[in-house]
């Protein structure tokens, strides 16, 4: 495994009654300050709703809605959507963000399109790669800790493996208030039980991961939730040593 990579996993793009992307905002710009990345390429499938005219429409609104963040730290964003040579516009990229939304159809997307190998083999070899929410569950080795509706049914649940755990964003401790359903770690543990020899990590909203030199921090006000079959659920703080879940 090439240990060169930069990773910046985020749970959550926008928090109640904060503008969108407002709350990671400062942390992508040092990222991308920090990697000298003036133009990134944007992954845009999980928004596949964000239009009801169409699902290039709905690209062009979520190329529009990030962008408009980028560029208030001097950053350009341009969507594959629009590239005519969209492998070669991967294998060409300074960095490459993948928005938030619907899972299932980014998967489905990212695989018929070529994608997961050809980000996959970029980033594990430097270039920064970025991602919240369904951007972040597509860095896992699979989707199968997403939170989202099977819309589509993708070729494949497999993902990039960037990291050898999996995330389950927006990580809640309880249900709201009147739902009666299973409870996030209910269905994490049910993950688990089938799928024992791998990590699961609960990532709490306005919680981050940064992976860079070599070492994974966890960024945030919350500490994480980590499940393993048949061990005892620990709590992480920022200040602890992560590395243990990079081992392959």
């Amino acid at each position: 495994m090439n240990n060169s990579m930069n990773l910046l996993l985020i749970s959550n793009s926008t928090n109640p009654g904060e503008a969108y992307l407002g709350w990671p905002k400062e942390h992508i710009k040092n990222f991308c300050n920090k990697h000298n990345v003036k133009k990134v390429l944007f992954i845009p499938y999980a928004g596949v709703n964000l239009s009801p005219e169409s699902v290039e429409k709905s690209y062009d609104v979520y190329e529009a809605k990030v962008k408009a963040v980028y560029a208030s730290f001097g950053v350009e964003i341009y969507s594959i959507h629009k590239e005519a040579k969209p492998i070669e516009a991967i294998i060409n990229a300074e960095c490459i963000a993948v928005g938030g939304g619907n899972t299932f159809y980014l998967v489905n997307e990212m695989h018929r399109l070529g994608f997961m190998d050809a980000i996959r083999e970029r980033a594990l070899n430097g270039m920064p790669y970025m991602g919240w929410s369904a951007g972040s569950n597509v860095a896992c080795p699979t989707m199968m800790t997403t939170n989202d509706m099977p819309i589509i049914q993708p070729e494949s649940f497999d993902c990039m493996n960037l990291v050898p755990f999996q995330i389950n964003p927006h990580y809640l401790d309880k249900n709201p208030e009147g739902h009666g359903g299973e409870t996030r770690e209910q269905r994490i543990l049910e993950f688990l039980t089938v799928n024992r020899d791998i990590y699961v990590v609960g990532l709490r909203e306005r919680c981050l991961f940064l992976y860079e030199d070599n070492k994974l921090n966890l960024v945030g006000p919350h500490s994480l939730r980590v499940f393993k079959y048949g061990e005892e659920t620990q709590e992480k703080t920022a200040d602890e040593d992560l590395s243990y879940l990079m081992a392959r």
